[in-house]
C-alpha cells in the first residue's frame, strides 16, 4: 500500500504543469486537520468493524466456502443453494466494512507522504475524499444500527398529553409539529390517523402514520415521556410551568402478519369527527373508536369522511398495537429495548425541553444535549435519534 501511495505521488509530480504551484496552495490546506479527522474516522470505523464481527464472519465464510465444495453438498441442490445464499449474504455484510477500512488506512498514508512532499493537489483530493468517506461511514453506521426485524417498517406515532389541561395539550401540539417537521426534512410521508383538538388550545391526542424506509427504526427511541419547562403563555402572571406528554411508537405491520382478533372481543363506537381544521369536520358520525376488551387497548380514527374507511384504519392500528404488545410480553429484553409505558409524571421523562431560565434540550438516557432548542422544535432531531441508537448498540 505504501508503494502504491509513492507511485501515485510520482504520477502527480510528473503531470504537474507548473513546478512551484503546490507550495503556495499547501499553505491554505490544514494538513493536521485532515490527518486528525481521518484518524477520528478510523477509530469510529474500527469500533463498528469489531461490533459487526467482521473477522469472525471472515472465518465463517472460509468454513462455508470449504464446505460448499464437498461432494455431498453438490449433490444436495437445496443445501447447495442455501449455503451459497448465506455466503452471498455474509459477503454483502462485511465487504463494505473491509473496503472503507482499507481506504481510510491508504488515505492516512497518502496524506502523510503528500505533506512531506508538498503535494497540494493530492491533499486537496484527500480533503474531498474525506467527506465521501464520512458519508459512506454514516450510511454503513445507519444500516448497522437499524438492523432489528421491524426497523424497516413504517411507524405509527401517538401523542398523549399528561395532566395539566391546556398547558400539556399545547405541549402535545408542539411535539406534533416537531415530529411532522422531522418527517418532512428526512423524506418521510405523514398521514394523520387521529387528531382531537383541545378545548382551549393544543390537542387532546393525535396519531400519525409516518411512511418510509426505517421510519420505525429511527423513531422507536422516542417512546416515553417528554417534559417541557417554560414561561406559560396561558398564565397572566408569567410563571414558569412544567408540562408532560407521552409518545408511543409502534411498527406498522404488514398485512401478511397474522394477529388473531376475535370480533366478540371488540367494542366499536362511532361519534362525530372533530378534525384538525373546520374543513375536516363531518356532520355524520363517521369517526370510529375500537376497544379491545381483553387488553384494554383503545384506538380511534376520524381522518376519513367514510365510517367504513375509519374503521379499517382503526383496525390496522389495533392490529399493530396488539402485535407490539404480544411481542413485548413474549420477550422481556424487547420490552426493555422499546421503552416501558411509564406514568406521565415528574421523574419518568426520557427527554427535557427547557426554555426558562436557560435553553436546553437534554436526553436523560444518553446525555445528548443542545442549547439550540428552536432548531429541535423545527425537526432537527437526528442527533438525539442517532445517540439513542448508538447507546442501544453498545449496550447489547
Amino acid at each position: 500500500m505504501i508503494d502504491h501511495c509513492k507511485s501515485f505521488i510520482k504520477l502527480v509530480k510528473y503531470n504537474k504543469k507548473e513546478k512551484n504551484t503546490g507550495v503556495s496552495v499547501l499553505q491554505n490546506i490544514d494538513v493536521k486537520e485532515i490527518q486528525k479527522e481521518l484518524s477520528a474516522l478510523k477509530e469510529k470505523v474500527d469500533e463498528l468493524y469489531n461490533s459487526v464481527g467482521v473477522d469472525r464472519i471472515k472465518r465463517e465464510l472460509t468454513e462455508l466456502e470449504m464446505q460448499v465444495q464437498r461432494d455431498e453438498v453438490w449433490k444436495d441442490q437445496t443445501r447447495f443453494t442455501d449455503m451459497n445464499q448465506e455466503i452471498s449474504r455474509l459477503k454483502k455484510k462485511i465487504d463494505p466494512w473491509i473496503s472503507i477500512k482499507a481506504e481510510i488506512i491508504e488515505s492516512i498514508e497518502l496524506v502523510g507522504m503528500a505533506a512531506e512532499e508538498g503535494e497540494s493537489e493530492i491533499l486537496s483530493e484527500a480533503a474531498v475524499n474525506l467527506e465521501k468517506l464520512k458519508n459512506r461511514f454514516d450510511e454503513l453506521e445507519t444500516r448497522e444500527l437499524l438492523s432489528d426485524k421491524d426497523d424497516l417498517k413504517n411507524a405509527i406515532l401517538s401523542i398523549h398529553p399528561g395532566a395539566g389541561g391546556t398547558e400539556s395539550q399545547d405541549w402535545a401540539s408542539m411535539l406534533f409539529r416537531m415530529y411532522t417537521r422531522w418527517s418532512e426534512k428526512n423524506g418521510f410521508e405523514t398521514e394523520i390517523i387521529d387528531f382531537m383538538n383541545g378545548e382551549e388550545a393544543g390537542i387532546k391526542n393525535a396519531t400519525i402514520l409516518i411512511k418510509g424506509e426505517y421510519a420505525f427504526g429511527f423513531l422507536k427511541g422516542e417512546m416515553g415521556v417528554h417534559r417541557l419547562v417554560r414561561i406559560s403563555p396561558f398564565d397572566a402572571n408569567k410563571r414558569r410551568h412544567t408540562s408532560f406528554a407521552s409518545i408511543e411508537v409502534i411498527p406498522d405491520i404488514d398485512d401478511d402478519i397474522n394477529v388473531d382478533i376475535n370480533e366478540n372481543d371488540l367494542k366499536i363506537d362511532t361519534y362525530r369527527a372533530s378534525g384538525a381544521g373546520g374543513q375536516h369536520v363531518n356532520r355524520t358520525d363517521s369517526a370510529v373508536r375500537i376497544t379491545h376488551l381483553p387488553s384494554g387497548l383503545v384506538v380511534q380514527c376520524q381522518n376519513e369522511r367514510s365510517q367504513h374507511k375509519n374503521k379499517a384504519f382503526a383496525m390496522k392500528v389495533l392490529k399493530a398495537r396488539l402485535y407490539d404488545l404480544y411481542k413485548k410480553e413474549s420477550d422481556e429484553k424487547k420490552l426493555e429495548a422499546a421503552g416501558e409505558k411509564k406514568d406521565i409524571s415528574w421523574g419518568n421523562q426520557i427527554r427535557s425541553y427547557v426554555f426558562q431560565p436557560y435553553t436546553l434540550v437534554k436526553d436523560h438516557r444518553t446525555g445528548e444535549e443542545t442549547g439550540s432548542i428552536d432548531y429541535v422544535f423545527d425537526g432537527e432531531l437526528n442527533r438525539f435519534l442517532y445517540a439513542y441508537l448508538k447507546s442501544k448498540k453498545i449496550s447489547r
